[in-house]
């Protein structure tokens, strides 16, 4: 147990290196390359990226939230920052109104300050963390606004919760601003991320990105006295129809290349939206996962023997379980093992 947990990025503000890691990131928005697009256009001239992106943050929402995995929601929720726009084109986007609508979030662009602001808000509430949704595009002005936050008290950990289509000098420049790293793996192949997610090598980023995390992070979580998540690594893994996902493919990277007690958060709460809906091309994601689909997921958990993580109930899709992977007299062919 760690008591009194103290994030990284107040000591990085102190020493006045934390001002240092945000005027880097920034240059990288000169000529884009904050995310592995690489489109090299100047957003501080707000031209905008790939990802429909300029110089100022999108924030599409901020709340309490209570949707997480249980370590970081607690008693009053996460703090969720929603950004809007995405470098994901996912035809199953579960936000694609916020991650698809770049003309809609022009509206919701905010200074740094006000992200700031949002920020001691939502601490101010009570939140256990600051969990950044979808920051990879926004990586520079996130840090700029915790910069500014800092000044001003901020003291909860930073969830830095991204589709994992990251660049690895970026994370490098993270190191140590933030305190969770929540990332998707979402495909075992690059082919089916160009299909389904409309960018090119997206595993071997995300595996590249993911590594990076697990180097800054290993495979320890770092709890509280208060029992929630402070420090470390979680890799979340959506269950897609038709094994689209590959999940025995990715959990066994995860074993192999970086360890078996990494945290893994499985999912099961896919359901077709968005144009994996009603588009004939994407019909091998146009219904729910069923229920053996579901099942086979967790038998490979305990098959390849990894140790720790939550899971979520297939019925429900929403709320998590935290089974014991350790426990080899559970074969995981159940959920109700679990309840």
């Amino acid at each position: 147990m760690a008591s009194e947990y103290r994030p990284n990025y107040l000591a990085l503000y102190e020493s006045g290196e934390l001002e240092e890691r945000v005027q880097a990131l920034e240059k990288l928005l000169f000529s884009c390359t904050v995310c592995p697009h690489d489109c090299g256009n100047n957003r501080m001239e707000d031209e905008l990226a790939r990802c429909y992106s300029g110089r100022l943050p999108i924030v599409s929402s901020y709340t309490q939230h209570f949707g997480e995995e249980p370590a970081l929601v607690g008693s009053k929720g996460a703090g969720n920052i929603f950004f809007g726009n995405c470098n994901l084109r996912c035809v199953y986007c579960q936000n694609y109104q916020i991650s698809q609508t770049h003309k809609e979030q022009k509206r919701n662009e905010v200074t740094h300050e006000r992200l700031s602001e949002m920020m001691l808000e939502l601490q101010e509430k009570g939140c256990h963390n600051i969990n950044f949704v979808s920051p990879t595009h926004f990586a520079p002005q996130m840090a700029r606004a915790i910069l500014l936050a800092a000044e001003r008290g901020l003291h909860l950990p930073i969830v830095y919760n991204t589709n994992a289509y990251d660049s690895v000098e970026v994370l490098r420049l993270l190191d140590g601003i933030v305190d969770v790293y929540l990332p998707d793996l979402k495909y075992a192949e690059s082919e089916e991320g160009y299909t389904y997610s409309k960018v090119r090598d997206y595993t071997l980023h995300a595996r590249r990105a993911v590594a990076e995390m697990y180097r800054q992070m290993g495979d320890e979580l770092v709890m509280g006295e208060d029992g929630l998540l402070k420090r470390g690594l979680v890799i979340r893994l959506l269950v897609l129809p038709n094994d689209v996902a590959g999940v025995r493919e990715s959990l066994t990277w995860i074993r192999n290349s970086l360890s078996p007690r990494v945290a893994i958060s499985l999912m099961a709460q896919y359901y077709a939206t968005n144009r994996a809906a009603t588009d004939e091309r994407y019909v091998l994601l146009s219904r729910r996962i069923t229920e053996s689909e579901w099942l086979r997921a967790l038998s490979i958990l305990g098959e390849l023997g990894m140790e720790e993580g939550w899971m979520q109930e297939y019925d429900g899709a929403s709320h998590y379980y935290r089974p014991d992977f350790t426990d080899r007299d559970k074969p995981f062919k159940d959920i109700r093992d679990f309840q």
